[in-house]
């Protein structure tokens, strides 16, 4: 017995290549992936040094996380000047020598635009502040008197992804919304100075040959009407699965119908790709309908247990949410949010074989694929970086919840720290590197051909050469429990084991590649736990 899922795919117009509807895309976390000028943190010149390693990856393009004027409250995502570098990471001539080269080496550009909020040091926010209740200037940002006799309370009960109450209050008695940290203000999108601002945001952007945004908090900017309580305490548990009256509401969509006009505008099929939680499939396929973004992150396969049920009800109800709109879908294992897979998996030797069998799974699928930098070296979450170095705000919601260990910089060089990623003499990266990642470094991994960098790079090698992999349909075949197999187009068959044990099944023609060692014998093949592998039949 066959099933078929077939993703849903528009037809074509004139030359439009649809590059993003089966693109590899690979995210660089800027401070993280390459210093250029040797004080210890990632730069836009890093990124231009290794442009040729991600040529040779294989990936189609990069999405680099916010590089703009911010005073790092929230590393980036708290934005002071939109339209320029910050000193830390380079300057605008930087960027667009970045852009020019990336293209020289077939790479697209894409980059993070933060329109929810800005910094409390951006332009706008402190005129509002030095302009007082009722002024214009408050008009750009949600402000609101307070609940009390003296209004001493909060405007609502509303609570901050980042821990805490949403509003904090300034000397003159407003308070203001942030629903992250207090140097993120909201933004009132029921400002047309708003849109305006970002209309031109964008153009800035594109005119310097950007090849597409990622758009941070995509289904934040529009609040209820009134600011409605919520009427429950831990918010954050409720975010993805619960309405919301902060997040999701449908003005959004306005918003993103007015950005794809633009976008379509500019020649190279520009793309953007938003962040977005909603509660339900059909809100969340809102959000690419073909009117929309071109694409959405796909947090519920990235969270997905280690089981072949709740992959294949993952890999189901993606696939259905994006066909509702003839959408790719998208597939991402890690991202600077959340603990490196590796380490989610099982950590050790058990999470090293299953992150392996999950890159070809993913690879696999129909859509475009994420791959977040340092996940084709195996990279482990750091659970042990010193306390001093642990500056992430979410660690205010929960000293568990911090992100840093899944930003720790990436190893270059087989050596000793900061293995390669600064210039030589410099001792120390922002974050500290464990000692003992030199064999997982790029330069160890380039000369070992069963590393999990050279599984990546065959196996996006073949995706490129072979015509049934990326955007299409799905097919699934009959497997032992605890396995999934699917065909795609062109003979290719994809079989994985997420069991405990080997599994036997009949051989489903040449294999290709294969994330372990696979023994096969007449007709027959024993894939061992935690392995996946390539196919092709006659």
């Amino acid at each position: 017995m066959t099933e078929l899922v077939q993703q849903s795919t528009p037809a074509a117009t004139g030359d439009a290549t649809r590059w993003w509807r089966d693109a590899v895309i690979y995210q660089i976390y800027v401070r993280s992936f390459a210093d250029g000028n040797g004080d210890g943190i990632g730069d836009l010149l890093g990124v231009r040094s290794r442009l040729e390693y991600l040529s040779g990856l294989g990936v189609d393009a990069i999405w680099l996380t916010p590089f703009y004027t911010s005073p790092m409250a929230d590393f980036g995502y708290d934005v002071a000047d939109y339209r320029n570098v910050d000193p830390i990471f380079g300057s605008l001539g930087d960027a667009a020598a970045l852009v020019r080269d990336a293209h020289r080496h077939g790479l697209r550009v894409i980059v993070d635009v933060v329109p929810n909020h800005t910094s409390d040091r951006h332009a706008w926010f402190q005129a509002a502040v030095q302009a007082g209740p009722g002024a214009p200037e408050r008009a750009r940002y949600v402000f609101r008197p307070g609940r009390g006799e003296q209004g001493e309370l909060p405007p609502n009960d509303w609570e901050s992804v980042f821990g805490g109450p949403a509003w904090t209050r300034l000397p003159d008695g407003e308070w203001y919304l942030h629903l992250f940290a207090p140097e993120q203000p909201d933004l009132d999108w029921e400002n047309p100075e708003v849109h305006a601002e970002f209309e031109d945001v964008l153009r800035f952007w594109l005119d310097l040959g950007v090849d597409g945004f990622r758009i941070d908090v995509a289904h934040g900017m529009v609040k209820a009407a009134g600011l409605p309580d919520v009427g429950h305490a831990d918010q954050v548990r409720m975010l993805g699965t619960e309405v919301l009256p902060y997040f999701d509401q449908d003005g959004v969509h306005e918003i993103h119908r007015a950005w794809r006009r633009l976008l379509d505008s500019y020649p190279g099929e520009r793309i953007a790709v938003a962040e977005a939680w909603a509660p339900t499939i059909d809100r969340l396929a809102r959000y690419v309908r073909p009117d929309e973004t071109h694409q959405a992150f796909n947090f519920h396969y990235l969270t997905a247990n280690w089981d072949a049920a709740s992959f294949r009800a993952v890999i189901e109800e993606s696939l259905a949410t994006a066909g509702l709109v003839g959408a790719p879908s998208t597939w991402v294992l890690s991202n600077h949010d959340v603990k490196r897979h590796v380490t989610r998996y099982g950590g050790g030797e058990l999470g090293l074989r299953r992150a392996r069998a999950a890159a070809l799974l993913t690879l696999a699928l129909p859509g475009s694929a994420y791959v977040y930098q340092g996940e084709e070296l195996g990279l482990p979450e750091v659970l042990d970086l010193p306390e001093e170095f642990l500056r992430d705000p979410q660690r205010l919601r929960a000293p568990e919840d911090g992100r840093d260990g899944c930003r720790v910089p990436i190893p270059w060089a087989h050596a000793e720290p900061p293995f390669g990623f600064s210039p030589l003499g410099i001792a120390q990266s922002w974050l500290p590197m464990p000692a003992s990642w030199g064999p997982l470094s790029v330069e160890a991994q380039l000369r070992d051909p069963a590393s999990m960098l050279a599984l990546y790079r065959e196996a996006l090698r073949l995706r490129r050469e072979l015509p049934g992999l990326g955007d299409g349909a799905l097919t699934w075949l009959d497997s032992p429990a605890g396995t999934l197999a699917f065909a795609r187009d062109g003979g290719f068959t994809c079989t994985v084991n997420l069991g405990p044990e080997p599994a036997a099944m009949p051989v489903p023609g040449e294999l290709l590649l294969a994330s372990a060692e696979v023994t096969v014998q007449g007709g027959a093949v024993r894939l061992p736990a935690d392995c996946a592998a390539w196919w092709r039949s006659a």
